[in-house]
């Protein structure tokens, strides 16, 4: 039996990092939620006792590298699985964008092998079995929206925002998280209001949302890729309601209620930017049906 699952990319609405932990972790507050653009995870059983990841795109990584590859073994290795797996990535989501794609392959792998294995998990097991991969994984076993805390790996459920549309665009230049995060100076730089941000949001004040977004990690991207800091001015000027950059960068979000504007946001951005989507919030948690 194969099985097929959804793979969406998240957006952080707010992000603050607030300090670096004795584990040399950074303590973050974020609010995070799901858009619909999505990776296409294809699990299909094998008869030998492998892993395998299929993917054509050629910056996946088809060995344990890639976080797919990672839940698979965490769950082979974790409940004496004994039986072989092949993963089949189909990327929609953009690599190394800042929009979680490889934590959601690896969240999406948890949770379709959950069901394919009959493990019997819920979601908060896979959540924590998730944190054990990468920081953003447990938020993407859940899906929705959510705060969250300590690495990010701590999810408190809240609210979906009112509906409108996300302008995603990416350069096409890579960024290292961990570069950026060492870069960063947390006492000398502005952080957001992560707290009123998830007011707004029980609110579904959507032009509180628009003014209360924020992510610290722009200070260091910003500054070492004018390409960032472009698209970020561009996607003003035509018109977004909020734009920000999502997690460590690249890529960059604007926030849209109107659809005529929609499309001269979109057209604007694709004159200079190959990589250009336009989607909803997703918001809404994922069950284990």
């Amino acid at each position: 039996m194969r099985l097929l699952v959804k793979a969406p990319a998240k957006i952080n609405l707010s992000l603050d990092v607030l300090h670096k932990r004795p584990d040399g972790y950074h303590e973050v507050k974020m609010v995070m939620t799901t858009i619909d653009l999505a990776d296409r995870i294809e699990l299909i059983p094998q008869m030998d006792d492998t892993i395998q990841i299929i993917s054509k795109n050629r910056f996946v990584p088809d060995d344990h590298r890639n976080l797919a590859y990672q839940a698979a073994k965490l769950l082979k290795d974790t409940f004496a699985i004994k039986q072989g797996i092949a993963i089949s990535i189909t990327k929609n989501i953009p690599v190394a964008a800042g929009l979680a794609g490889g934590s959601s392959d690896a969240a999406a792998t948890l949770r379709g092998l959950n069901k394919l294995w009959n493990l019997g998990l819920t979601l908060d097991e896979l959540a924590e079995l998730g944190a054990k991969i990468g920081s953003d994984v447990s938020f993407c076993v859940y899906g929705g929206t959510a705060i969250a805390t300590g690495r990010g790996e701590k999810i408190t459920p809240i609210p979906a925002p009112p509906p409108c549309w996300v302008i995603l665009a990416k350069p096409s230049i890579g960024v290292s998280t961990a570069e950026v995060y060492r870069n960063l100076k947390v006492d000398e730089i502005p952080h957001p209001d992560v707290d009123g941000m998830v007011e707004a949001i029980y609110r579904q004040d959507y032009a509180a949302i628009c003014k209360l977004v924020g992510n610290v990690l722009e200070e260091v991207t910003l500054k070492k890729y004018p390409e960032v800091a472009h698209i970020k001015e561009q996607m003003k000027r035509f018109g977004a309601d909020a734009v920000l950059m999502s997690g460590s960068g690249p890529t960059v979000f604007g926030l849209v209620q109107h659809d005529s504007r929609l499309q001269r946001i979109y057209n604007g951005l694709r004159g200079f930017c190959d990589q250009v989507f336009a989607v909803r919030i997703l918001g809404e948690r994922h069950s284990l049906d």
